[in-house]
């Protein structure tokens, strides 16, 4: 396993330095998909691409399926989020390299040889966020190769081409190709692992649900000497209107918000054992006591939230003006989890908008709602992405859990629900249940500049991948409905 390791890295770093922000390029996203196709026909292994417009996605799978074992979908993504080259300190996010822990540079050829300290990392785009794992995969592949082993699951693997970025389609593709991903369990590699940077596994993340909410004044700017203590002010209003969400302790005071949200004692049980430091996570992020939300960390990212994301009125610094604004607008964000749907969600706080005395208006206001309604605001309609919660005593998590027990000697940290959405709503109509099997290290600045992979948690992915392709996997009691 030690050599198929050290000759995927190679690998790893020729699809690091194709760009692959969807967004900006779908040109780059098919030569990111010829590219990933070619390496895994290379060895031997079936592997095609999906139709879906300018930007394909990528199916692979261990030759000659056997109806005698299971079969496991394992999910990744290959295209990244969009990069700021100036704020990176390297040439390019395109051109690895490789630092130590310290920071310093390193001959990019001590990777390539295998020589890398495992505290040593990779900094390129999507060196975590997703390529890593999808080259853990094709080595975990390849030692089995090497060992002239048979995996003890029929492996198939889809590569998601704008998990970051772009339509979401994946439902689409998956429904097409229904036949080809069928699966009796699909893990999906995204995520990082926990801060401990133990083995992880995740049952379920967080939905998703947003809109912007803007609250009307006068038809127009208004000079803030003539009209101030006169006309109300939008930026005022809003202001008051987003206070009344939440209490000081930043619990939501929308009624019925919190509905439905009920913890067993195996969940409660769950929480207590992740090796969370609270007080380690709020000088990390700088901040000197948490909301009351939950009674600790993970029992907090499994209530659903409401998050200000963003407030717009008028200008501030050099370009401020004396005047009352005509609107403000703020962009909320909430994050749902498996007892509170988005759509219930957005109909909640649509009703609290109106209880707080707002007439909901249909885009900008008409001049008889001007002279009707005092208080007028309008709530774009939203949308939302379901939460996913696979049961703690569901075979798939009891297979990944054996796996890694075994392979790492200790057990790994459970985590019921974590705090972020991906697309399992796209995977959904396969109808297998849908775990998380994070890999990367937790500090890898996933979505920002510098983001970067430690190479040990490279070497210790490949390993986990490898003890997961050789263990049975048992769904005869397993919940097909997610």
């Amino acid at each position: 396993m030690e050599a198929a390791t050290v000759d995927s890295l190679e690998e790893w770093v020729a699809f690091l330095r194709l760009p692959n922000v969807t967004t900006q390029s779908t040109a780059d996203i098919r030569a990111n998909a010829d590219w990933i196709e070619a390496e895994f026909q290379r060895y031997g292994y079936d592997a095609q691409q999906l139709a879906d417009g300018d930007t394909p996605m990528v199916y692979a799978a261990w030759p000659d399926l056997s109806p005698d074992r299971k079969t496991v979908l394992f999910y990744a993504h290959m295209d990244g989020q969009p990069v700021h080259p100036e704020e990176w300190d390297q040439e390019s996010p395109w051109s690895p390299v490789l630092k130590t822990a310290g920071g310093d540079v390193l001959p990019l050829e001590r990777l390539l040889k295998g020589e890398a300290d495992p505290d040593d990392r990779l900094f390129a785009r999507s060196a975590a966020d997703d390529k890593a794992p999808i080259i853990m995969l094709l080595a975990a592949m390849n030692a089995l190769q090497a060992e002239g082993l048979e995996p003890a699951v029929n492996i198939k693997i889809l590569l998601d081409s704008h998990e970051e970025g772009g339509p979401r389609t994946l439902g689409d593709v998956v429904t097409r190709n229904a036949g080809l991903l069928a699966a009796d369990a699909i893990v999906m590699l995204d995520g990082p692992m926990h801060i401990s940077n133990r083995p992880t596994v995740v049952y379920g993340h967080r939905g998703g649900a947003g809109f912007e909410l803007t609250v009307f004044g006068a038809r127009t700017e208004l000079h803030s000497g003539h009209y101030g203590n006169y006309s109300p002010n939008p930026a005022q209003l809003l202001a008051s209107l987003l206070s009344t969400f939440k209490d000081d302790c930043g619990r939501v005071t929308v009624e019925g918000f919190y509905d439905g949200v009920v913890f067993d004692e195996e969940t409660k049980a769950a929480f207590a054992s992740v090796p969370d430091d609270e007080a380690a996570i709020n000088r990390r992020i700088g901040i000197a006591e948490a909301d009351c939300v939950g009674a600790s960390y993970q029992e907090a990212i499994n209530y659903p939230s409401f998050n200000i994301a963003g407030i717009r009125s008028a200008d501030v610094g050099a370009s401020r003006r004396t005047i009352i604004p005509e609107s403000a607008t703020a962009a909320i964000g909430m994050r749902t989890v498996p007892a509170t749907p988005p759509q219930r969600l957005l109909s909640l706080a649509r009703a609290h908008i109106q209880a707080q005395g707002y007439h909901l208006v249909d885009g900008v206001p008409t001049e008889e709602e001007r002279q009707t309604y005092p208080r007028l605001a309008y709530m774009t309609k939203g949308g939302g992405a379901p939460a996913l919660q696979t049961p703690l005593t569901a075979p798939v998590g009891n297979w990944i859990v054996t796996s890694l027990t075994e392979t790492f000697g200790e057990a790994p940290v459970r985590i019921p629900l974590m705090g972020g959405t991906v697309p399992t709503s796209g995977l959904r109509a396969l109808g297998a249940p849908i775990m998380l099997l994070p890999l990367v290290n937790a500090d890898n600045n996933q979505h920002a500049a510098n983001e970067n992979m430690r190479i040990g948690n490279y070497y210790a992915g490949v390993r986990a991948l490898h003890g997961l392709m050789l263990t049975p996997f048992d769904d005869s009691t397993e919940e097909k409905d997610n």
